[in-house]
């Protein structure tokens, strides 16, 4: 964790903490070594530094590429382990990074849904998850945030200081067998196996 990590993790758990009442739920439940996919819902721009909090090692993050025109994030984030993402379509590089960085045997948080949720309700799968699923069988924690959406909504609206927790489910682990039986939508089955996953976690 490099110095720059480590103070946007400090002070995003110090934010979470005092300003939305984060909770995480089965925390134990993380993996905390080895290559592991940190798979959830997605409701806010909080919800990257909130889910970075869970681990207690370094993760890395997708963002959209333009944010790396914008002065200073253009030289902060990659110093946060962000990997650049092209939104429009699916972007090669960024998944061949993002696999890399997995068969480094770190840890890398991933949204099967692919952006934001506009009403907070759960969206379907894309395909990117199962393609790196097949490609590297890094197990998979899912893992589902509530609140956020009231906190920032997509659309506007403000920030509001409202309750936030995560939920973490139990980790799925892939088998050979079962990314090489390919079969029609290999990676769009995996994906959404991921988010039924995710789909099944409640607020205890």
């Amino acid at each position: 964790m490099n110095f720059y990590y480590w103070l946007g993790y400090n002070f995003s758990r110090l934010v979470g903490r005092f300003f939305f009442r984060l909770r995480v739920i089965h925390r134990e439940r993380m993996v905390q070594s080895g290559p592991v996919i940190l798979a959830m819902n997605h409701q806010s721009y909080l919800d990257p530094p909130l889910a970075g909090t869970t681990c207690d090692r370094a993760i890395y993050f997708l963002a959209r590429r333009t944010l790396m025109d914008v002065p200073l994030l253009g030289w902060l984030l990659p110093k946060l382990n962000v990997i650049p993402v092209n939104q429009e379509g699916i972007d090669r590089s960024a998944l061949k990074a993002l696999i890399r960085v997995l068969e480094s045997g770190n840890a890398a948080l991933v949204f099967p849904e692919g952006s934001r949720t506009l009403d907070g309700s759960l969206q379907p799968a894309e395909p990117g998850l199962g393609l790196v699923i097949a490609k590297t069988l890094a197990p998979v924690v899912p893992m589902r945030i509530f609140g956020a959406h009231e906190a920032l909504p997509r659309g506007g609206g403000g920030l509001h200081f409202a309750p936030i927790t995560i939920v973490i489910g139990e980790p799925i682990f892939f088998t050979s067998a079962e990314v090489e039986s390919r079969g029609k939508n290999l990676y769009r089955r995996l994906s959404q196996r991921v988010m039924d996953s995710i789909a099944a976690l409640e607020l205890t």
